[in-house]
């Protein structure tokens, strides 16, 4: 398989892994660990250690409900050696390039250059934490061809953040080149987009190897919310399902979603629906549904009971952010912290236990409303994808649905 072997695990506790696997034997030292920008951090594994990889040990040692899965990382994971030179090398080039414009380098200025981005082929995604100071100002002109040899790249873009334009659309500017479209491959399955039209959710990298791992031969999936095709792709490709309608109202992403699809050779077992799904003209047809769209998918319950096959039912993959409690600050007296941290992690899986619940509740209800007859509800699974704050997870529930 192409790309690094690695073991992409949550930042806050990115650091308790890596010892881990120090320990074993397991960790690439020289290879840099990678930040993401979902807040997860990639720690390159030897690949000859990959079949004894215990990733239950490993959650056991450091935290039972944190992210830690083996992904095949295709970003440029860059040796501890090339990532000092190519810092040195950048910092150097616009050393050269202030001097020359009569300025002089500074270690603010040093600081101010960027040490994380993203990469896609030959284009470099910055983030907003860098070039800063304003005297990057006066050499706007020469800079960002300097930043590009600098970092080995012909394109070069900015990221500033997430539009609340309802489509989730990056904003993003190309700072040197013209074409924005790139290429990733995840997984064995190859993307394309535009970067400054349509983000790459890396962070559902593990959502997404679940669903590679579902057998769904013979069934038809709705898809509520496609866009590029995060998760259409991998029932097609991996989970080999017989029909995927497709729906997404983001114009940019139907577009990248038709190259995806023709990409990776699905094109003929996906029918994609164009605009607000709430108009879809389906029903009756799913075997099962996925809502994926977060913080949360409750808009589409409705239409995902409608989908459902009325003498069979199926199966519902609920994504929501769930929020838990806030812990108490106040001190507590005679309760370490190990025992502290238990109670969280148990905390946390009841509220998730609750909101599962209540929404298989809601779904029995609006099964019933929409078709005047009895169902039954099962959970099946509480899958924990990411968090984005101590007290903030985004969970998928699947809820089978059957008629009684």
């Amino acid at each position: 398989m192409d790309g690094v072997p690695c073991l992409r695990v949550s930042q806050c506790h990115a650091q308790q892994f890596r010892k881990c696997l120090q320990s074993q034997g397991a960790l690439d030292q020289s290879l840099c660990l990678l930040k993401e920008s979902d807040g997860t951090v990639l720690l390159p594994i030897l690949q000859s250690c990959l079949s004894q990889l215990d990733l239950r040990f490993l959650r056991a040692m450091v935290d039972s409900e944190s992210t830690c899965e083996v992904v095949w990382s295709q970003a440029s994971i860059q040796s501890k050696k090339e990532r000092r030179t190519s810092g040195n090398k950048l910092a150097k080039i616009l050393e050269q390039l202030l001097e020359s414009n009569g300025e002089t380098w500074t270690e603010e200025l040093r600081g101010d250059i960027p040490h994380n981005f993203q990469q896609h082929e030959d284009l470099v995604l910055l983030g907003d934490n860098c070039f800063c100071l304003p005297m990057w100002k006066k050499i706007d002109k020469q800079l960002w061809n300097a930043v590009a040899k600098g970092l080995g790249a012909k394109r070069l873009a900015r990221m500033s953040r997430i539009s609340r334009d309802g489509f989730r659309s990056p904003v993003v500017t190309m700072l040197l080149g013209e074409d924005s479209w790139v290429k990733h491959v995840d997984n064995g399955i190859r993307y394309e987009f535009d970067v400054t039209k349509c983000m790459f959710s890396s962070g559902n990298v593990t959502e997404k190897l679940r669903i590679a791992g579902f057998d769904c031969r013979g069934e038809t999936v709705v898809d509520l919310f496609a866009g590029i095709g995060y998760f259409t792709l991998p029932y097609l490709v991996h989970a080999g399902a017989a029909q995927v309608h497709a729906c997404e109202w983001n114009l940019d992403a139907v577009e990248a979603l038709r190259k995806n699809l023709v990409a990776n050779g699905v094109f003929d077992r996906c029918t994609i629906h164009q605009g607000d799904n709430r108009k879809l003209q389906l029903c009756d047809v799913a075997d099962r549904v996925n809502l994926g769209l977060i913080p949360s998918s409750e808009g589409g319950w409705p239409i995902a009971c409608r989908l459902l096959k009325k003498t069979t039912g199926g199966i519902l993959h609920i994504h929501q952010n769930v929020t838990s409690p806030l812990p108490n600050t106040a001190p507590i007296p005679a309760i370490d912290d190990a025992t502290q941290r238990v109670s969280g992690k148990k905390a946390d899986r009841e509220v998730w236990q609750a909101w599962a619940d209540d929404t298989a509740k809601s779904i029995t209800s609006m099964l019933k409303d929409l078709t005047g007859a009895s169902w039954i509800t099962n959970i099946q699974h509480i899958e924990h994808v990411k968090s984005y704050a101590p007290h903030i997870h985004h969970i998928v529930l699947d809820l089978e649905c059957r008629p009684s």
